[in-house]
């Protein structure tokens, strides 16, 4: 019994310190004030504080892509667990990784990472993990609760 309670309390102090150690080095967020996602996320934000699922339509080239995981992060979302991005394609996932971690000013793998068949650029200090629904799918066989995520945005849903 006690072991096992060792174990437990020697587990949450690294969940603890790694989340510690991931927020005190976040990136700097910016949001570009051309885009109507950015002019609107404090709505964005109370939204995704109130309600367990919400609906983000805007017009093609709003921000909604690339300035909705930047929000979530801005947020505290994505420091013990991941904030997961689908794509319909997997050009289109890794291409918005890239741009995230652009304007991120990191790497692809540090801080935005993304997964696609044959290909896995996440690393541990993954915050935001861009995948083709497929991945998502077959995450979902091993984890049905999809446990190592605390935000899910499903991009492009009209084209399911």
């Amino acid at each position: 019994m006690h072991k096992t309670q060792d174990r437990d309390s020697s587990d949450l102090s690294k969940k603890a310190a790694k989340k510690t150690a991931k927020t005190n080095n976040l990136p700097i967020i910016e949001f570009p004030q051309d885009l109507p996602v950015s002019e609107r996320r404090q709505e964005i934000q109370k939204a995704l504080e109130q309600h367990q699922v919400i609906i983000v339509a805007g017009e093609t080239g709003s921000g909604k892509t690339t300035q909705l995981p930047k929000i979530c992060l801005a947020m505290g979302r994505g420091q013990d667990k991941m904030i997961g991005h689908t794509q319909p394609r997997r050009l289109a996932a890794v291409s918005v990784a890239k741009r995230i971690a652009q304007e991120l000013k990191t790497e692809v793998g540090q801080w935005v990472g993304y997964q696609v068949r044959f290909s896995d650029k996440t690393g541990p200090s993954s915050a935001i993990k861009l995948m083709t629904d497929g991945i998502l799918l077959a995450e979902t066989q091993r984890d049905p609760l999809l446990k190592r995520y605390d935000t899910i945005i499903i991009d492009e849903a009209h084209e399911r």
